[in-house]
């Protein structure tokens, strides 16, 4: 008998050409089954109940004709009518008998199931739709799954469930949407062992960033227990996200974790009417990673052998939406199911849409952003699913957590918050497919937001997603990439946050001209690091409360701090790869430092830290020495661990030579030489010291970038806080101009790479026009200035080739 008429086929005897008859779901097990198990990657046994098995039952019960009349004058935008005529098709379905053929073979696959994996096996009972799957439509959760099924009665009961569940409300409406004939699909059934991540953990994983579409990456979130709690968002899971360039190379590059909380797990059930259950996870679980470093490695190579392999199948690239689990009992990882990401793999990368707040707000919650767009309306807030009939078009729905029945109402939906989930749960994933912003994992948004009341939910800030009282004024930017004109002049970005460079990366650019380490210290660490390096010895039992909460998981506080910076420097620096990514080691100000959690006890007083203890005064001073080398381990561990040679190191506010000689010294204390292992150190141009011995500068260091912020105050003899003097300064006083053009001029007579990361290029088209005729190597811009400064530098350019 051909495939086309079987009632079941094995995983074995399917490849992802066999849609048409099991769906994607099981094709795409069987083209893995087949195809990558031998690479290693480990997907559990099972087989398909065909889609030719539902016509079948279908056909033979006589129904076919009366979904057709139940459907008939169908308008999905009638919620309770929807409902309606899904629970009586889905009644005629599950009404209709088994028919003793496909029963038997049922029966005899699992007692073969049984033979395989144990008397009364587990499985996993899985809807695989015909039309599921495809490039521009994921039809991800429109129907439905059953877990921990056991013995041949609950599995064909599972089955019935199953078939009946092509026609859930939400599938109903999906079709409808994607202009779909209801009666051109049908539905396939995978039996799968269940993998034992009840006793264990799960998750889901994309090859690809979910939020900006970056392809370097892969993205992983993982809970504890079985999958469902993660796919529905009813927990916030850890995130992770590792570099796959340098892990294809042999590093090991995890360049951001961030810990959930992870709050229930769901496991077997026992009590002979549920199959499943959520309980309480232990606070001593909630305060750790979910998985090991090792075993996040292992999934990320998974996820690239199967990302490449299907990308092949295909002829181009094709990034995938995979979930995975751990089974408690053997320890071993397995992939349960994948298919093609169907957002970021759709976008048009040639116009850049950049939305922006423009104006501040009442801050009511905030929690994870997906996407980067902004939404207002009057507040909905829905606790049951039953109530979703009340909801209207444009209001921001609010509520705990959404699941696949919750679609009708989130499509016309202006804005989705919701209390639990992750960036790869059901509210975010549907809501970047409908292109709405969304705020996920908030805790208390429901009580902190009140129904009826206007709210601005910003996504556009970070990777924080923020939900403002009242309606606030925004723009929206679009740029057409596509006749952008390169220059000779390298254009780069100054990147603050890391959370914002997987977007930034995608503005025509030549890589990174500054990032600072303040940013990550304050965003990411926030405590003094003598704080942490003195932590046993702290006698102050709040301070030591609010190190503990920020440093959950570590034992050793000093390694949280290497860790984190690690990771926020990684971030950027993957983000570019293998453009030059230039990072400043940190310049905070006295009083800056003694801001962050713990400093005060460590900072002295000073009249104007501006000129004070700052840079690299404070490296090899005995007083902060060690915490120099934190940041200096940190930088080894991007470049050598993670393999992110890429990155390039600066030395800011460097008064004299001798000091960029001490500098270098300490660093090198630290395994961080310059010229070994391709290390370049650039130091700031910044004081007129830099300038005026800028040819003995050029024989320890790279090069320069010219910091023109610093460089114009103490040029000028001003005070760039101070009000008073605020209208002397100008970066483009021909005094400045002057150290400027000196300082290019000595850098290229020492063949050393010289530009500018300061705020003037972006503020001042013309004084980027200047730098330009002084033949400076590079212009790092702000993002958002990028494109206009590009501009303007491109037309200095034509005029001096003419």
């Amino acid at each position: 008998m051909v495939k086309e008429n079987k009632f079941l086929l094995w995983f074995d005897q399917l490849t992802i050409d066999d849609v048409p008859l099991v769906g994607g779901k099981n094709a795409s097990l069987g083209e893995m089954y087949q195809n990558l198990t031998k690479k290693g990657v480990k997907v559990p046994n099972g087989f398909a109940i065909t889609a030719f098995a539902y016509r079948y039952i279908v056909q033979k019960a006589g129904i076919d004709q009366e979904i057709k009349n139940v459907l008939r004058g169908l308008d999905t935008k009638n919620i309770t009518q929807l409902q309606e005529k899904g629970r009586k098709v889905r009644e005629l379905i599950r009404a209709a008998p088994i028919p003793k053929e496909i029963h038997d073979e049922i029966s005899i696959a699992y007692k073969t199931m049984c033979k395989l994996y144990g008397p009364n096996t587990d499985v996993a009972v899985r809807s695989s739709a015909t039309a599921e799957d495809l490039p521009d439509a994921s039809f991800a959760g429109q129907q439905e799954t059953y877990l921990n099924i056991r013995g041949e009665h609950d599995l064909i009961e599972a089955c019935k469930k199953c078939f009946a569940s092509l026609f859930t409300n939400r599938a109903i409406a999906y079709r409808v949407d994607k202009k779909f004939d209801h009666f051109q699909v049908a539905l396939s059934i995978g039996v799968q062992k269940m993998v034992r991540s009840d006793i264990a953990c799960s998750g889901v994983m994309f090859s690809i960033d979910t939020e900006s579409g970056f392809q370097d990456v892969v993205f992983i979130s993982a809970a504890y227990g079985l999958g469902e709690n993660v796919v529905q968002g009813a927990v916030n899971p850890d995130e992770y996200y590792v570099h796959k360039p340098t892990l294809k190379r042999g590093f090991r590059p995890i360049i951001s974790k961030s810990m959930g909380e992870k709050a229930i797990k769901m496991i077997y059930a026992h009590d002979g009417h549920k199959v499943t259950k959520n309980v309480p996870v232990t606070d001593k679980d909630r305060n750790k990673y979910v998985l090991t470093e090792n075993e996040m490695l292992v999934l990320a190579r998974w996820a690239i052998i199967i990302e490449e392999h299907y990308s092949k199948k295909a002829g181009h690239f094709k990034p995938m939406d995979m979930e995975w689990a751990k089974d408690g009992n053997s320890g071993q990882l397995f992939i349960v199911q994948a298919r093609p990401e169907t957002v970021q793999s759709q976008k048009n990368w040639n116009v850049l849409e950049q939305y922006e707040l423009k104006e501040k707000g009442k801050l009511l919650v905030q929690g994870h952003s997906v996407g980067s767009k902004i939404g207002q309306g009057s507040a909905h807030i829905i606790e049951d699913v039953k109530n979703i009939v009340n909801f209207r078009k444009g209001e921001v729905l609010i509520t705990d957590m959404t699941d696949p029945d919750w679609e009708p109402i989130m499509k016309i939906a202006s804005a989705i918050v919701t209390n639990r989930g992750g960036r790869t749960c059901h509210a975010a994933i549907i809501s970047r497919e409908l292109g709405i912003p969304c705020v996920v994992g908030c805790n208390d948004a429901t009580t902190k937001v009140k129904s009826g009341k206007n709210v601005t939910v910003s996504c556009a800030e970070g990777e924080h997603g923020n939900v403002y009282e009242g309606l606030l004024k925004f723009g929206i930017k679009r740029i057409d990439l596509k006749h952008l004109t390169k220059t000779r002049t390298k254009v780069m970005m100054n990147i603050g946050t890391p959370e914002g460079a997987f977007e930034a990366s995608f503005i025509p650019n030549q890589g990174v001209g500054l990032a600072r380490l303040e940013f990550i210290i304050n965003s990411y660490i926030k405590i003094h690091p003598k704080a942490l390096i003195n932590y046993k010895t702290i006698k102050d039992p709040e301070l030591k409360k609010q190190i503990d909460q920020l440093t959950v998981g570590y034992t050793d506080k000093v390694q949280y701090y290497v860790d984190k910076m690690a990771e926020g420097v990684a971030h950027i620096a993957a983000a570019f790869y293998p453009k030059d990514v230039i990072v400043r080691f940190s310049d905070f100000k006295t009083n800056e430092y003694a801001n962050l959690i713990g400093g005060h006890a460590y900072e002295p007083k000073e009249d104007n830290p501006m000129i004070g203890w700052r840079g690299a005064s404070r490296y090899y001073s005995a007083n902060f020495k060690d915490c120099f080398a934190l940041e200096c381990r940190a930088m080894k561990k991007v470049r050598e661990s993670f393999g992110l040679t890429n990155l390039k190191l600066m030395i800011p506010f460097c008064r004299t030579i001798e000091e960029g000689k001490n500098v270098l010294a300490e660093m090198k204390k630290s395994g961080l030489e310059r010229g070994k292992k391709d290390l370049e150190v650039y130091v700031m141009c910044e004081i007129p010291s830099n300038v005026i011995l800028a040819e003995e500068f050029s024989k320890i260091f790279d090069g320069f970038s010219i910091g023109s912020n610093d460089l114009t105050q103490l040029t000028l003899g001003l005070d760039r806080d101070s009000e008073l003097v605020s209208h002397v300064y100008d970066e483009r006083n021909e005094a400045v101009k002057t150290l400027v053009r000196s300082v290019i001029t000595t850098a290229k007579r020492y063949k050393k790479k010289i530009g500018i990361c300061g705020q003037a290029p972006s503020d001042y088209p013309d004084f980027a026009q200047f730098l330009v005729t002084c033949g400076i190597d590079s212009i790092s811009l702000n993002p958002d200035s990028v494109i206009k400064t590009t501009l303007a530098i491109a037309e200095m350019e034509k005029k001096m080739r003419r």
